[in-house]
């Protein structure tokens, strides 16, 4: 189970890497572990801005469908095409090309309230 030390992570699974003003979510290996094969992705929030915990769209696995959430408020500006054609880069690459979106925060301070990667992994028992 990988937890990457450079990232933030909410009690959700999300993950947020901080780039400026931007960032990009996703949701954690663990996360993706739990879920199981991905299957789809529906994110209809693109152009919205949304507040922190607010659901920004689903991930639907084999066994299950789960909403993911703003782990910080912000708009939500990009999300990753390339997971239209195949959902399961987020099970081989959580963290990289399996990114889900980018946004531009509108409250950077409240990334001060996100796990680091070792409250992340007591979070989940690791």
């Amino acid at each position: 189970m990988k937890i990457l030390e450079n990232l933030k992570y909410a009690k959700n699974h999300e993950w947020i890497k901080v780039e400026g003003d931007e960032a990009l979510i996703g949701i954690s290996d663990f996360a993706q572990h739990e879920l199981g094969d991905i299957v789809f992705i529906d994110i209809p929030t693109v152009g919205e801005t949304l507040d922190k915990n607010e659901t920004f769209g689903s991930v639907e696995a084999v066994k299950t469908v789960s909403d993911v959430y703003m782990p910080v408020g912000g708009e939500v500006l990009e999300f990753n095409e390339e997971l239209e054609a195949d959902p399961a880069i987020i099970n081989s690459d959580p963290y990289g090309e399996g990114w889900i979106i980018r946004i531009k925060m509108t409250n950077p301070a409240e990334l001060d309230e996100l796990l680091d990667a070792e409250a992340y992994k007591a979070s989940i028992g690791l």
